[in-house]
C-alpha cells in the first residue's frame, strides 16, 4: 500500500504541465546550489584521487551532499585506502573522525563513536546489526569503493536507532570502459598481499558490464604464533535492460583463517595491583589455536525510473558466516615474582549465521506552493538465524605454572562432541518515510521516521532470547544556507535497538532507548572539492551494554544509562592544489544520571589527520602522513590489592604516526612504501575489557602497483 501510494504520487506529479516542471540541474529553486536528483548511483561517489565525496545517501536515501545532510558524515575514499595501505575495516576506521577501534582480541573487535558502541554495519545501504554487538574477523576492503560513516542515530532507515554511528560499505561497481589494476605488497613479518581489479563492458555500448576483484593476504605477525591467510573474491554484473531499468547482481567471498589467535588477552595487573609490562609480542595463545570465519554475500537490486523524476529501487542482501574455532583462554591474576595465578579455559566452537535483508523504496519530488519537495517512502525486512555449537574439554581451569601461559606450550585438548549452545532467530520489519521540504531557496526541513517491529525467539547459552516489541522512531532535521559556502543545520532522532547480549542476571538485556540531537555548521569550497563541519551533539542512551564477568565460556554484561555530549570537527577533500586531507577532532564527556564519568575506556579527546601531497614540480611523487591521537583512558578493574586498595589500569594519551611515499615509474607502474607507527610507540590496543594486548610496533610495507 505504501509503495502504491508513492507511485500514485509520482504519476500525479508527472501530470503537471511541462512548462512548470524544472529542468534537471536547474539551480533556480535552490539559490546557487544545484539540486541533486540523480538516482540509481552508488551511495558515495568520489574522484579517483580525491579524499572528498560528492554525494552520500546513508542518512536519507536521497543522494545529498554532506553539506545538505543534517547529520555528521565522514567518507573514507578509495584514494585514502590505497595511499595508506588500509586493507581492512579496523585500519580504515582508526583513521576516521570520532571513531575508536576497540580491538580486544586478534579476531574480535568492538567499535565506538561519540562514546557508544557501533553495532550497525551496512552494505550498500542495507543490513542488520551485529548478532552479538561485536565484529568477528577482519573485513577486507578490496571489494569496496568507499566507506561512509554516519555519526549519530540512523533509526530513520536502518530499522533501529543507535546514537554512535552507522558504517556503510559501498561496493565497487563496473564502468562502461575497460579498466584494470593490480598490486603486490610485501612487508614486515612476511606480510604478503596481492590485489587485482578488472572492470569491463560485456557489450559494445557498455549496457552490460562486469567487475571482478580479487585479493589474497598471507601474513605473519609481531605477535607470537599469530598468522593470517585471507582470500577474497568479488564479482558483480550490471545491466541496463531498458533506458529506465537497471539490474545489479553480485557475489562476495572472504575466508579469514588465523592461527595463534587470541581468545581473551594479557592480564593487565599483578596481585599487588602493579601494572603488568610484557613484550609487545606476548600472547596467551598457542600455535594450535585457530579462529576461522568464512563470509559470503549475495546481493542484487533493480532500479526503475518512473514517471517524472521518480525512482523505484528494490534490493536484496543475503549474508552468511560460518565459524570454525579452537581457542585457548587464560584468566586470573598473576603473582609478580612467580607468575602463578593464571588458569586455562580452552574451547572449540562452530556456528552458522544466516541473514536476509529486503528493502524497497520509492523516491522523487512533488510540487507544492511553487516548489518541488523530495519524498522517500519504503519498507524493510531483515531476518537472522544464529546458531553456535560449543565444546569444552574436561580439564578446564587448570593452573598454568610460571610463565607457561605465554609460551604456547599448552597441548591441544581432547575436545568432546559439540553441543548446541545458542539458537535464536531475530526479525525486524519497518516502514519508513521522509519528506524534504524546500521552504525557501536557503531553507530545507526534513520530517520523517519509521515504525519498527522487532521480534526474537530461541535461546543463547541457556538464556531465552525472546522479545516482541514495536516502536515508532521520529526524525527531524533542517538546513539553512548562510551563504554560497556555509550551511547551519540541526537534527533530532529517537533511539531504539533490541540487544542480544546476556546480562549478569542471566537474562537478555533490555533494548537500548534514548535520543540524539545535534546542531552545527557545514561548509564546502573549491566547487565542492573541500568539505568541513563543526557539530555540537548530545546522545542519551539507556540500557547500554557494558562488558562484565566472563563465566563458563560466556561474556556477560551489565547495563548503564549514560549521556554523551561533545563537539566535533571534520574535514575532507582538496585543501590546496595537490594537497588532499581528511580527519577531524572530537571532544566529549560521558556521564551517568548521577553526573559520574562512565565508559572511561573511551578517550575524551581524539584527533585524526590524513594528508597527502603531490608537489607540482614533481608530479610523479606523492608524500603523505597520517596522525591518530587519543587522550588518556583508564579502567576500574573492580578488584582490590591485598591491602584493600582499588586497582585501576591507566594509559596516557599517545599519537600513532604513519607516513607514505609513492613514485610513478610511468603511466602504468608505481612503487610505494608505507611506514606504520613511525615512532615505534608501545600502547595497549583497548581497555574495553579487563584484558588487552599491545599494538603493532613500527612496520614497513612495500607495494608495486600496475594500472591499465
Amino acid at each position: 500500500m505504501l509503495l502504491a501510494l508513492a507511485i500514485a504520487l509520482a504519476t500525479a506529479s508527472s501530470a503537471e504541465p511541462a512548462d512548470t516542471a524544472p529542468a534537471k540541474g536547474d539551480a533556480a529553486l535552490h539559490g546557487d546550489e544545484q539540486d541533486i536528483v540523480v538516482t540509481g548511483q552508488r551511495a558515495a561517489k568520489a574522484d579517483v584521487a580525491s579524499y572528498g565525496a560528492t554525494a552520500s545517501s546513508t542518512a536519507t536515501k536521497l543522494p545529498l551532499s554532506q553539506r545538505e545532510t543534517p547529520q555528521s558524515i565522514s567518507v573514507i575514499t578509495r584514494a585514502q585506502l590505497d595511499d595508506f595501505a588500509l586493507h581492512d575495516i579496523n585500519a580504515a576506521l582508526a583513521t576516521t573522525t570520532g571513531v575508536n577501534v576497540e580491538q580486544v582480541e586478534t579476531d574480535r573487535t568492538y567499535y565506538s563513536s561519540r562514546g557508544f558502541d557501533i553495532v550497525n554495519f551496512q552494505v550498500d545501504g542495507i543490513g542488520l546489526p551485529f548478532a552479538y554487538g561485536v565484529q568477528n574477523g577482519a573485513i577486507d576492503l578490496a571489494p569496496y569503493e568507499s566507506i561512509e560513516v554516519l555519526r549519530g542515530a540512523n533509526g530513520l532507515l536502518s530499522s533501529t536507532g543507535n546514537p554512535s554511528a552507522t558504517v556503510n560499505f559501498v561496493h565497487k561497481m563496473p564502468g562502461r570502459t575497460l579498466e584494470a589494476s593490480a598490486s603486490a605488497q610485501y612487508g614486515s613479518y612476511d606480510d604478503f598481499r596481492l590485489d587485482g581489479d578488472l572492470s569491463l563492458p560485456l557489450t559494445a555500448s557498455g549496457s552490460v558490464r562486469a567487475r571482478i576483484v580479487g585479493a589474497y593476504l598471507d601474513s605473519k605477525s609481531y605477535l607470537d604464533f599469530y598468522h593470517v591467510k585471507r582470500p577474497v573474491l568479488y564479482g558483480v554484473v550490471q545491466a541496463d535492460l531498458t533506458p529506465t531499468t537497471t539490474i545489479t547482481a553480485g557475489y562476495q567471498y572472504q575466508n579469514n583463517r588465523t592461527h595463534g589467535s587470541m581468545w581473551g588477552a594479557l592480564p593487565l595487573y599483578y596481585v599487588d595491583g602493579a601494572p603488568t609490562d610484557y613484550p609487545r609480542s606476548a600472547t596467551t595463545s598457542t600455535p594450535w589455536s585457530h579462529w576461522n570465519f568464512k563470509d559470503q554475500q549475495i546481493f542484487g537490486n533493480v532500479t526503475q525510473q518512473l514517471a517524472g523524476d521518480w525512482t523505484l529501487k528494490i534490493s536484496a542482501y543475503r549474508h552468511t558466516v560460518d565459524e570454525d574455532d579452537a581457542l585457548f583462554y587464560v584468566y586470573g591474576t598473576p603473582d609478580r615474582d612467580t607468575g602463578e595465578g593464571l588458569h586455562s579455559y580452552p574451547g572449540a566452537f562452530r556456528g552458522p549465521t544466516r541473514e536476509l535483508t529486503l528493502d524497497a523504496y520509492i523516491s522523487g519530488s512533488v510540487p507544492l506552493l511553487g516548489r518541488r519537495h523530495e519524498v522517500v517512502l519504503g519498507v524493510n525486512r531483515g531476518a537472522a538465524r544464529v546458531k553456535e555449537y560449543s565444546s569444552y574439554p574436561s580439564d578446564l581451569n587448570q593452573p598454568l605454572p610460571g610463565n607457561s601461559a605465554f609460551d604456547g606450550s599448552y597441548p591441544y585438548p581432547d575436545f568432546p562432541a559439540f553441543d548446541l549452545s545458542a539458537d535464536f532467530h531475530t526479525r525486524r520489519e519497518a516502514v519508513y518515510g521522509l519528506v524534504r521540504l524546500h521552504l525557501g531557496d536557503a531553507w530545507k526541513v526534513m520530517l520523517g521516521g519509521n515504525v519498527t517491529h522487532a521480534t526474537s525467539s530461541g535461546y543463547s547459552y541457556g538464556v531465552a532470547s525472546a522479545y516482541d516489541r514495536t516502536r515508532a522512531l521520529p526524525f527531524a532535521g533542517a538546513t539553512y544556507d548562510l551563504s554560497s559556502h556555509l550551511t547551519v543545520y540541526a537534527s533530532y532522532a529517537k533511539i531504539f535497538n533490541p540487544q542480544t547480549q546476556i546480562g549478569t542476571d542471566e537474562h537478555i538485556l533490555p533494548p537500548i532507548e534514548g535520543d540524539n540531537i545535534e546542531a552545527g555548521l557545514k561548509g564546502s569550497w573549491l566547487d565542492g572539492k573541500l568539505y568541513a563541519s563543526a557539530a555540537l551533539f548530545r546522545a542519551r542512551q539507556n540500557n547500554a551494554a557494558e562488558a562484565g564477568a566472563f563465566v563458563d565460556g560466556q561474556q556477560l554484561y551489565t547495563t548503564i544509562d549514560a549521556t554523551s555530549e561533545g563537539i566535533e570537527f571534520d574535514l575532507g577533500g582538496t585543501i590546496a592544489p595537490g594537497l588532499q586531507a581528511s580527519g577531524g577532532y572530537t571532544l566529549l564527556r560521558i556521564r551517568n544520571p548521577q553526573g559520574e564519568d562512565v565508559r572511561t575506556y573511551v578517550p575524551r579527546h581524539t584527533v585524526r589527520l590524513n594528508l597527502t601531497w603531490r608537489p607540482a614540480p614533481l608530479p610523479a611523487v606523492s608524500l603523505g602522513a597520517a596522525v591518530s591521537y587519543q587522550g588518556r583512558i583508564y579502567r576500574d578493574q573492580d578488584a582490590t590489592t591485598p591491602g584493600g586498595s582499588e586497582i585501576f589500569t591507566r594509559q596516557g594519551g599517545y599519537a600513532i604516526v604513519d607516513v607514505m611515499a609513492r613514485y610513478d615509474l610511468g603511466q602504468h607502474v608505481s612503487v610505494m612504501v608505507n611506514l606504520k607507527n613511525l615512532t615505534n610507540h608501545k600502547y595497549i590496543t583497548s581497555l574495553y575489557w579487563d584484558q588487552a594486548y599491545y599494538g603493532a610496533p613500527r612496520e614497513a610495507l612495500f607495494t608495486l602497483g600496475f594500472t591499465l
